[in-house]
């Protein structure tokens, strides 16, 4: 049996075509699925060739500290949010030079932890790729169901399968 599902691999796989035909370095930031997606993705042999780093920093302290995410926006919109999920991304781009795109992920993957505007399942994602212009990152929200494991289980596929659509076409 391996680590992750057949469908996990062959996402982690297929993004990984993806930016090695681009020639470009990915970096992930992770809080509710605690390294998941960097696991994920390093379990695809050759990784190394379009996997640069990945940063899971699961307290507010973390986001701070190791990617630059503003303290203000963690009080006004909290951890599991759009603009933390976007601030994550950049923050892998500003602290990895050497990445090209980022993935970011913060959720609330339960059983506890939930809140009636933000039940456990809900989570938050932010790709981010550079362009000649700058930055460009687009955030997702998504609410999945299940138990804490499908809940990052999801989050790592949606995560994976997003970003491959996005960089295809960028």
């Amino acid at each position: 049996m391996t680590e992750y599902s057949e469908q996990e691999f062959v996402a982690a796989s297929r993004l990984g075509e993806i930016l090695k035909a681009k020639g470009w370095l990915l970096g992930t930031a992770e809080s509710c699925t605690g390294g998941l997606l960097a696991g994920a993705i390093t379990s695809v042999s050759g990784s190394s060739e379009w996997f640069d780093r990945g940063f899971v920093t699961y307290t507010n302290e973390s986001k701070i500290e190791s990617l630059d995410v503003n303290e203000q926006a963690l009080q006004k919109f909290g951890a599991v949010s759009e603009q933390v999920a976007i601030e994550m991304a950049e923050g892998v781009l500003n602290r990895a030079t050497t990445a090209t795109c980022a993935i970011s992920t913060t959720g609330i993957a339960g059983p506890t932890g939930g809140t009636e505007g933000k039940p456990v399942g809900m989570v938050c994602f932010a790709i981010a790729y550079r362009k000649k212009e700058g930055i460009v990152t687009l955030p997702f929200t998504r609410q999945f169901a299940g138990d804490r494991t499908q809940v990052r289980r999801q989050s790592v596929l949606f995560a994976l399968t997003t970003a491959s659509k996005i960089l295809e076409e960028n």
